[in-house]
């Protein structure tokens, strides 16, 4: 295991590591172990919310009730995201366990999400998989705040831009081994428990070959106050952390949320079922997976090169909102394959210069991984807020446009807002 670095108490640079000291230089198998825990944990979550979960609820309540279905396992587990995410990273910043501040966090997240994905799979009521999927997010999530800080931890500002590129390659690996899972296991268990292996896998090695920073000194305890600020900051003080956490918001409100009715799109619009739906999918991944493998280093390289993070992060918007456009109007499942890699293209380029771009403008260089967990809400927000929207919008549907439609709309009309509000960041180029 690799050594640990004694960090005192409160002690900080622009940087975000100890005092006066330059970044925890990191081991040779950081920026690959850290890749391939995000490659995990991303199957072990897009896998169910882009399919398994859909198709689990159709089998459970039938197809009058799935889309309200649906909505409710997703918005009820996003919101127990959007509390754990950032407490998690704060409890994070504070743990002086001998085994470092993330260790503990990123394996005991991932072990409890597998369980949890276990009782999603063998469940036989909408309740149990309610309550495995709440459970899962918060598992799950707590490990990933706690690994997203290990970048601000362990890497220097002018070189994220390259590390978050290369640790972006885990996303479009996730999107197309999620489907080669579906397409190969019948088992409701495996469809669940495989990805969740994976990501426990990973977990191992990325802890192994962390050289974790570590508490010499116990902090104060957490009072009510303290807890309560876990889950804000204050955009007039910090107003280029506002302007992000707005922007990526539409963003991912435009993209992630809307991702989870793709299921129900191809087999209402398309009348596709078994095979031919997992089929059109596993096209439309792996399209998404090549493009976003090239976007993830090449946008995150450049930006580094050119010291620019904002045309980079708009970009990726705007090849989104594209992307999901593409989709409304489809008229066959042809040209819902072909707007696979244009929404990878910019999703992986967009999440990769984000990511860089947010270790940027922290509002408190001392509670990294709280404030990380702060903006990790963006991703859990949308996917509460859009499937309680999402049944009225597609209710909306008419004749000559449907309710799919209107809702793939939506999206990219947030993506575009997404783009227009990097450019309010002032503090960064």
């Amino acid at each position: 295991m690799s050594q640990d670095v004694p960090l005192p108490l409160n002690a900080e640079t622009p940087s975000g590591t100890a005092a006066g000291a330059a970044p925890v230089r990191p081991g040779k198998l950081f920026t690959p172990s850290l890749a391939l825990f995000n490659f995990g944990a991303s199957v072990a979550v897009l896998t169910p919310v882009r399919l398994t979960l859909a198709l689990k609820v159709q089998e459970i309540v039938g197809d009058q009730a799935k889309a309200g279905a649906l909505g409710l396992v997703t918005a009820v587990g996003a919101v127990l995201a959007i509390i754990c995410s950032p407490l998690a990273g704060r409890l994070s910043d504070r743990t002086t366990s001998r085994f470092g501040m993330r260790r503990p966090w990123i394996i005991g997240g991932a072990t409890g999400g597998v369980l949890c994905l276990l009782l999603i799979g063998a469940a036989d009521s909408l309740w149990m998989v309610v309550l495995g999927w709440c459970l899962a997010e918060v598992f799950i999530n707590s490990a990933t705040a706690a690994a997203t800080a290990t970048v601000a931890d362990q890497v220097a500002p002018e070189r994220r831009g390259r590390v978050s590129g290369i640790v972006g390659f885990g996303l479009p690996a996730a999107v197309l081994t999620g489907s080669v899972i579906v397409n190969t296991f019948t088992s409701s268990i495996a469809r669940f428990v495989v990805p969740g292996a994976l990501m426990l896998v990973f977990a191992v090695f990325l802890v192994l070959s962390l050289s974790d920073r570590r508490l010499q000194e116990r902090p104060a305890r957490l009072d009510l106050k303290e807890f309560a600020t876990s889950f804000v900051f204050n955009p007039r003080r910090n107003p280029d952390f506002g302007w992000l956490w707005i922007g990526r918001f539409a963003v991912m409100f435009g993209s992630s949320g809307v991702q989870t009715y793709q299921v129900y799109l191809l087999v209402d619009r398309f009348g596709l079922t078994g095979s031919a739906l997992t089929g059109v999918i596993v096209l439309a991944n792996t399209g998404a997976a090549i493009a976003m493998i090239v976007s993830s280093y090449l946008m995150g390289t450049l930006s580094d090169r050119l010291g620019r993070r904002k045309p980079f992060v708009a970009a990726g918007s705007v090849f989104i909102a594209l992307g999901l456009a593409m989709i409304a109007f489809a008229p066959d499942p042809s040209l819902v394959i072909a707007a696979g890699p244009v929404v990878g293209f910019g999703a992986a380029g967009f999440l990769a210069v984000d990511l860089a771009l947010a270790t940027q403008v922290l509002p408190d260089r001392g509670n990294t991984a709280k404030d990380l967990g702060v903006l990790v809400i963006t991703n859990g927000l949308p996917q509460s807020i859009v499937p309680v929207i999402a049944p009225a919008v597609i209710a909306l549907g008419t004749a000559s446009i449907s309710g799919y439609s209107l809702l793939y709309i939506l999206g990219a009309m947030s993506a575009v807002l997404g783009a227009a509000c990097v450019y309010r960041i002032k503090g960064v180029r």
